[in-house]
């Protein structure tokens, strides 16, 4: 495979390329994570079985997306190759080993990313990945069904798939369908936003692993404060150029429950119960 990678990098950089050290990286998730370099490139490469290329390739095109419509450093997607047995992209490596924190900047760049209104509907034009599992994007006019049918109903749906029944779906999706509707214009964003997908690079915020599409501003922040909170000075940043909405913990609630439910999907185990509970509160 290495042969492969070392072939494609060349020919994207139409420069002789092979790499002369390889380490293998910490990764959250199935796929490998590798630095490979020689004297004068450094690049990331990321591994995974056959079945993964679809979801490389959404992902180079989220990169590339979030490249033209935010001002955020983003890695740029250097080749996406297979070989017998294995997928893999290549991405630029960024430096992110420096402490230069600038959680102000990036507020800010989020905030100014949402309030690019570029598109009328709600959706993208293709369909992309969170994690490993596929995220349906069909183009809505409305927000709630958009929201309820393919983020909460998708994800109920691949539970039942698994003989796993957490609430009747139609009845839950008409109910969010209820709940959610105010005010917004489409908003680009991350998709999936966390502490985690956050670094920056002499002190210049990145983001990393989207999971792009077009929707309601307040999902990026809502998914980002499930984990742990961001710092203060990052929402100062960000309510510095968007309005702050009037706290509706019911929206906050439904938008949560997206990556509950995909952890579920994913993980089962405690992440169902948590599911569970989270609906039942949601109904109350």
């Amino acid at each position: 495979m290495w042969n492969m990678v070392n072939q494609q990098i060349s020919d994207a950089l139409h420069t002789s390329f092979e790499f002369t050290h390889k380490a293998l990286l910490t990764s959250p998730s199935a796929e490998k994570l590798y630095r490979i370099s020689n004297d004068k490139h450094t690049f990331l490469v990321k591994v995974d079985r056959l079945t993964a290329l679809e979801r490389f390739e959404s992902e180079a095109s989220a990169l590339e997306l979030m490249t033209r419509d935010s001002d955020f450093l983003i890695c740029d997607p250097i080749t996406i190759g297979t070989s017998l047995d294995f997928s893999f992209i290549v991405l630029e490596w960024l430096d992110t080993s420096d402490s230069m924190d600038n959680w102000h900047e990036c507020g800010a760049l989020l905030a100014k990313m949402h309030q690019r209104h570029e598109q009328k509907m709600f959706g993208l034009e293709q369909d992309n990945y969170i994690q490993q599992v596929l995220q349906p994007n069909q183009w809505h006019k409305k927000w709630e069904t958009f929201f309820a049918e393919d983020r909460i109903g998708w994800q109920l749906q691949l539970l039942a798939e698994k003989g796993i029944m957490l609430v009747n779906i139609d009845e839950f999706v008409a109910t969010i369908k209820t709940l959610l509707p105010h005010h917004i214009t489409p908003s680009l964003i991350h998709g999936q936003l966390s502490h985690n997908n956050i670094a920056f690079s002499h002190g210049k915020p990145c983001l990393f692993n989207p999971a792009c599409y077009y929707g309601d501003s307040e999902v990026d922040l809502a998914m980002a404060e499930l984990c742990s909170a961001l710092p203060d000075e990052f929402y100062q940043g960000y309510y510095a150029f968007q309005n702050k909405l009037s706290d509706d913990n019911r929206r906050k609630e439904i938008y949560q429950l997206y990556p509950i439910l995909l952890k579920a999907n994913l993980f089962a185990g405690s992440y169902l119960h948590q599911a569970k509970q989270h609906i039942h509160d949601i109904l109350k």
